[in-house]
């Protein structure tokens, strides 16, 4: 469908808003740190929600006094990829309600670009999302690899977006959306001054994202016309 308009750019989170993984992550995290470093940890003092895949790793790291150097980073990939490949098939995990009619929905209008802006690792996302059949939808996206920061990763995905779309400017208040399950992602879209519409399918319910003000929260994407109403609005 050709508008002549706006284009929305509509980047959504992974986990806990598109995809639950019954853990993979974390037990590939965990895997990781033993593989890698000989260290074992259980990750209860770690802060998963929102946080990047960096900032999983510079916590882990300085709870058992590794080096936060590229080095160390790039061992702890190593590992980390290949048990991550391993462990998805292994759990019970699920894609989302709603979340493929919505996709579907919007993935053939030309008046909405779908990307990413996610705490995973490009590679994560990548593994993540082929395991669950979701990845053909999003050409580009900003990950850890682009800063451990969250909040740096909006501009990133503009930029993206902008070169995806030649010719389309996407002025963040105006065209930009992040959808996410976490007070973080809210926060995100904030930096860079995008809406943001949360959903309560991760570990923050409706009344725990409420007080972050997004723009629109919904316990999960199950209402698709109700989604592209807020989304497109």
């Amino acid at each position: 469908m050709s508008t002549g308009g706006p284009v929305k750019l509509l980047l959504f989170d992974i986990d806990g808003t598109l995809i639950a993984t019954d853990e993979a992550g974390l037990l590939g995290f965990t895997r990781a740190l033993r593989d890698a470093f000989d260290a074992e940890d259980d990750l209860s003092r770690v802060d998963f929600a929102g946080a990047t895949d960096g900032d999983i790793i510079r916590q882990l790291f300085a709870l058992h006094g590794i080096e936060m150097v590229p080095q160390n980073l790039d061992l702890f990939r190593a590992a980390y990829f290949p048990a991550l490949t391993e462990i998805l098939p292994q759990r019970q995990g699920r894609v989302l309600p709603g979340v493929l009619p919505l996709l579907e929905a919007l993935a053939g209008r030309d008046d909405v670009q779908l990307g990413l802006l996610t705490g995973n690792f490009a590679e994560s996302a990548r593994l993540k999302l082929v395991h669950y059949g979701l990845w053909d939808y999003f050409p580009f996206g900003a990950f850890a690899d682009d800063s451990m920061e969250r909040n740096d990763l909006g501009p990133v995905a503009l930029q993206r977006a902008r070169e995806f779309r030649a010719g389309a400017e996407f002025e963040p208040a105006r065209d930009a959306w992040i959808i996410g399950d976490t007070p973080k992602d809210i926060a995100c879209a904030r930096a860079f001054g995008a809406r943001v519409l949360s959903v309560a399918t991760g570990r923050h319910r409706m009344e725990q994202l409420a007080p972050h003000a997004p723009d629109h929260v919904l316990p999960d994407l199950a209402q698709t016309t109700q989604a592209i109403e807020l989304l497109l609005g």
